[in-house]
């Protein structure tokens, strides 16, 4: 259980913060999308929303210890435009959350040694490197005037990996079996 007074409990909170507003800006992007006739774009949104929300449960779960009302800092991207800008905003904020924030928060964890938030923080990390490179793809195929070409997205439900297309026989980010993907899409 993590210590609820230490910059870790801090990073958790607002890690939290974070995953959750992605969770529902990507929802609505993905409705965006749909709008704008890309319907595989929108089950990607759905399928990476879910994704975040799976990020945010596992921040919340290694922070359950602790109760009360907290004030929470969070990066927070706001407003909805083109289906090819949304994607833009997208991956820049997945990189922004590899190269910035998970690459703090997991050696801070590390130094406090919780272990708990460390693989929770490590597993997010892994699995936004991917979605910046799902939103990129996507992105280059929307601004060709195409549709994303996967219909069918596939997310672990442990730690949120993201695969196009069937999944492998166990999850590379947690490990966890083939059967804990859940798929979005045709």
């Amino acid at each position: 259980m993590v210590k609820d007074d230490n910059m870790t409990a801090a990073n958790l909170r607002s890690a939290f913060a974070g995953e959750s507003q992605a969770y529902m800006r990507y929802s609505f992007w993905g409705q965006v999308a749909g709008k704008d006739g890309f319907p595989n774009v929108a089950t990607l949104f759905e399928a990476v929303a879910n994704s975040e929300k799976i990020h945010a449960q596992n921040h919340f779960n290694v922070h359950k210890n602790i109760h009360g009302d907290q004030l929470v800092p969070a990066m927070g991207g706001f407003g909805s435009a083109s289906t090819s800008e949304n994607l833009k905003a997208a991956r820049e904020g997945e990189l922004w959350e590899v190269d910035q924030m998970y690459a703090t928060f997991i050696p801070t964890a590390e130094q406090q040694k919780e272990n708990e938030a460390k693989r929770s923080f490590h597993w997010a990390r892994e699995v936004e490197k991917g979605h910046a490179d799902l939103f990129l793809e996507a992105k280059n195929k929307v601004d060709e005037k195409k549709d994303y070409q996967h219909s069918s997205v596939y997310v672990c439900g442990v730690c949120g990996h993201t695969h196009p297309g069937n999944p492998k026989e166990k999850c590379p980010v947690c490990g966890a079996p083939e059967n804990k993907y859940k798929k979005y899409g045709n």
